[in-house]
């Protein structure tokens, strides 16, 4: 009976193993990942990895054992939710003892794009009969602060207007889903994931320029003028769909504030997004 980690070798992937391996020994932590050589760093630290792809469903087969607590990180192609149900079918038939899934903040609730193959996981691990755990995660900090380069280039241009974003850490999602996998009693809940204070991109982009010392501002524009930004900065036509999308959300108040879960779960303040801007403007 292990703990099961999917898309290990991901950004949150990466971070759950560390956190798991803060908590219980090697032996009782599996990585499932695409690429043994991605891989290489966790099997080094003594986890198990096994070879499995969400596209193959034969390989997936072979992936849990009766009595695992899985792990479900969410995908990234667009069929993702063909692919999760592949995955909960194989953990079903494998008899596993628990499933967790990386949803998103709302759950139900979250009326954007984005959200639609979140919500139809959520709703096969229900109709598996599976024991399960929802993580509702909000955003990344690291969304905005992984593009800071660009940022003190040209600034900042989005349609999300005045709405707040309760962002965190991503290594605070990752330790929410540690405690989870690793506690008792968090059977059949959802956990609205967020960080303790949201802020405004405005707020964001005075952040920035205040940490590095460079003229850098959000210009709020209509999604018409936001989306041929984007498409002159080469973003590809469906992601252009979905980032407009996703500014329609903050502006309607959907990634901002639901609570005090994450900080419960893991036993501190969530990471400030200021903190997260000085990491990115060290790196």
């Amino acid at each position: 009976m292990s703990i099961v980690v999917t898309a290990a070798t991901g950004h949150l992937g990466t971070l759950v193993i560390d956190e798991l391996l803060r908590r219980v020994p090697a032996a009782e932590v599996v990585a499932v990942a695409r690429n043994a050589e991605k891989a290489a760093p966790i099997a080094e630290r003594g986890v198990e990895v096994r070879i499995a792809d969400y596209n193959d469903p034969e390989a997936f087969a072979k992936a849990f054992g009766a009595g695992d607590t899985v792990l479900l990180i969410s995908g990234m192609d667009p069929n993702r939710r063909d692919q999760h149900r592949m995955v909960i079918a194989a953990a079903k038939d494998a008899g596993v003892a628990r499933i967790a899934y990386t949803s998103v903040l709302g759950g139900q609730e979250a009326d954007f794009e984005l959200a639609a193959d979140h919500l139809a996981t959520e709703q096969a691990v229900l109709d598996s009969g599976l024991p399960y755990t929802f993580l509702r995660n909000g955003w990344y900090n690291e969304v905005y602060t992984d593009q800071i380069a660009g940022q003190l280039a040209h600034g900042i241009i989005g349609s999300a207007g005045d709405g707040r974003i309760a962002s965190a850490a991503r290594r605070d999602y990752a330790a929410a889903a540690a405690v989870v996998l690793t506690g008792d009693g968090h059977e059949k809940k959802a956990y609205e994931l967020n960080g303790d204070v949201s802020w405004t991109m405005a707020e964001y982009a005075a952040e920035v320029a205040r940490q590095s010392g460079k003229d850098v501002a959000y210009r709020n524009v209509p999604s018409e003028e936001h989306a041929r930004a984007l498409t002159a900065a080469g973003v590809p036509a469906p992601y252009v769909g979905v980032l407009l999308d996703i500014d329609g959300a903050v502006v309607r108040g959907l990634l901002g504030s639901r609570g005090s879960d994450l900080a419960g779960l893991i036993g501190r303040p969530t990471t400030p997004v200021a903190d997260s801007i000085a990491a990115a403007l060290k790196s």
